[in-house]
């Protein structure tokens, strides 16, 4: 792998900044609402000690970031970049959640601008994850043009394995 899935990646009014350890209460703090993840697979992510094992993950990744407000300097989520594939030239985005005063204002087609943007001048498939029931982020990948692929298993990273659809978007259709 010849490029970086953890620089600053911004544009006029966000910013996507490498996580770091000292980013978990800021991002706690968004993450703690369980309305939040009511769609997701794993909808106890609002427990402290659930989020403290997603949290150890995403560092451990070292492909996350917590997306930020530039103007406020607000905390909004996180998203990461994930299992990258030199074979298949792929990789996968996801992970991401928002806080919901975050919901409906169209940030995040702008977050995933920025990531694909970025991550096409390297790979030509992305990969997405998305929860079977996770309704809305199927609906908001539809709108980026992702298509769903398949379903699998997926084994999230100190948590219960749980059914996601695959979805992709390809470079020649971005």
């Amino acid at each position: 792998m010849n490029f970086s899935i953890q620089t600053i990646l911004e544009n006029e009014k966000y910013q996507l900044i490498p996580l770091h350890q000292g980013d978990f209460e800021s991002l706690y703090e968004v993450a703690s609402d369980p309305e939040v993840w009511k769609q997701h697979p794993n909808k106890d992510r609002y427990k402290r000690e659930v989020f403290e094992n997603f949290f150890k993950g995403a560092i451990e990744s070292k492909g996350a970031f917590k997306i930020v407000e530039k103007f406020s300097g607000e905390v909004l989520g996180s998203t990461r970049f994930y299992d990258f594939d030199e074979n298949k030239n792929s990789i996968f985005i996801g992970y991401t959640f928002y806080g919901t005063k975050f919901w409906g204002k169209g940030i995040n087609p702008q977050i995933k601008k920025l990531m694909l943007d970025y991550i096409f001048q390297f790979v030509d498939i992305i990969y997405f994850h998305i929860g079977k029931e996770n309704y809305r982020s199927q609906i908001a990948l539809e709108r980026l043009g992702g298509q769903k692929i398949a379903e699998e298993e997926v084994a999230y990273f100190g948590e219960p394995t749980r059914t996601n659809f695959v979805y992709e978007i390809k470079k020649e259709n971005h």
